[in-house]
Parts: C-alpha cells; structure tokens; sequence
C-alpha cells in the first residue's frame, strides 16, 4: 500500500471538460470515485477538485474516505471500513496493488491521481471507449416521501451486475484537529454514508421505491444509484449512474435500511 505525496497538479478555472461525443444529451457519461482521507495531506486539493466536478451535472461524482491513515494521529469523522474495502477490491479487480490517496476511480475501471484534473478527463475518454460502461439509463425521481430509481435494459446481454443506492451528504466541512492537515477546515462533497444493494441485475428494465424516511438519516440531502457489474467483493465496469438531491422532502423518524 503506497500513500501519495505529490504535488497536486495545478487547478483549471471552470468544470470538467471532457469529451461528450459519445454521452447521450443530458445523462452522465462517468462515475467518479475519490478515495480520501482527512488524515492525507496531498488529499485537500483533491476534495476541492471533487467539489468543482460534483457541481458538473456530466458526471456523477462522489467522496468516498478511508480508514486506513486513522493511526497517524487522526481518526478521519467521515471514513468507513467498507470504503477502504472498496478500494482494496479494486486494486485487486485490476491487479496492480495501486492502494492510494487521493486516488481516483473512474467508471470502475481506471484510477487516476484524484488531484490531476487532465488525468481524470483522459481516464473518462479512455473508458468511453469501452460501449458498456455508462450505456444503462438511471433514472430517479423524489415524490410524496419516496424515491423512485428505474435503471433501463441493457442493450445486449450482458455480465451478472448489481444495483447499489448510496446515501450523500453533499457539502460537510470538518475542522481537522491533529495530524497532517491539523488546523485545517476542508470542505467534503457527495459523501458515501453507507452501500445499500437495491438489488442483482437481471439486464431488465427494473423499478424500485424506497421511503425517504430509510435514507435521509443524518445530514444526508442526496442520493446515487450505480449500477455496477461483478459482485461487492470484485467491483467491475459502471454501467450507469444517477444522482438526485432528496433535501427537504425527506420523512424523518423512521429506522434506517440496513446497509450492505
């Protein structure tokens, strides 16, 4: 397990650019994972380029921090085992031991540096040329208390995947106490707070409505749904990817899904 140190590349004014060619009108053509860690100090300007791309309605972008740093003298507020799982699953999915922060997912199927912003648009490019990855339409929808995900068919047969929704807080500002990044304030977007599988899936046009009530527990506002090929132990290509503010219109006071 290797921990980054570089400099971070520098920032461009704006939101992602990436190519759009091959995206349909008005879906998102990438699901972006950063695995981060408040205990990093190469991480804040990967979460400050997370919060530009979380703001780019192209691409489904999401915080996802880690445990594993906690022992160098801070306990990261955000981390969960199940994401340095996560992370681990991927590095051994593609076989290069590659276990970082800030480092960066892209479509299941490419890592990348999570503060070099021409690195994360190439890795997009070069994972549009792959026809399934983001091909499946995610389609979710809040009313009277539920959310409503519909994922559409597959267009060809494809390989066994599955349906996970992931509860979001979109902005969470944490004072950081001790370690690396002691006195700092950083600012985290799209947080992972929990997995829950929806379901396997079948390739078929699938529905399901899940009471807010089970989701908006904490400071949770939004929502992403992914559908993913492979199981939660050998994460593969995303085949699609939503994302909806619920915010507001959330039923508090109810026990919450368990999570997986």
């Amino acid at each position: 397990m290797t921990r980054c140190r570089l400099a971070s590349a520098p920032l461009v004014a704006g939101l992602l650019i990436a190519s759009c060619a091959l995206a349909r009108a008005g879906e998102p053509h990438a699901f972006i994972e950063l695995f981060t860690s408040q205990g990093c100090s190469s991480c804040p300007a990967a979460d400050k380029l997370l919060g530009e791309l979380a703001a780019d309605n192209s691409v489904v972008a999401v915080s996802v921090p880690i445990d594993y740093w906690d022992y160098l003298g801070w306990k990261d507020t955000l981390a969960s085992p199940a994401h340095s799982a996560r992370q681990r699953a991927y590095a051994h999915v593609r076989g290069d031991r590659e276990v970082y922060t800030p480092q960066i997912v892209v479509n299941g199927a490419v890592h990348v540096l999570g503060s070099d912003r021409d690195a994360i648009e190439h890795a997009i490019t070069q994972t549009e040329r792959n026809g399934a990855i983001m091909s499946v339409p995610v389609l979710l929808s809040v009313a009277e208390h539920n959310l409503t995900v519909r994922v559409g068919p597959a267009g060809d047969e494809r390989a066994a995947a599955e349906v996970w929704l992931c509860p979001l807080e979109t902005a969470v500002p944490v004072v950081i106490g001790r370690g690396e990044n002691g006195g700092q304030t950083v600012t985290y977007h799209n947080v992972v707070r929990r997995w829950l599988k929806l379901s396997d899936w079948p390739s078929a046009a699938s529905t399901w409505n899940i009471p807010l009530s089970q989701i908006a527990t904490g400071g949770v506002d939004a929502v992403a749904v992914l559908v993913q090929e492979g199981t939660r132990e050998k994460p593969g290509l995303i085949l699609g990817a939503g994302i909806a503010a619920i915010g507001a219109q959330a039923a508090r006071g109810v026990a919450p899904a368990a999570s997986q």
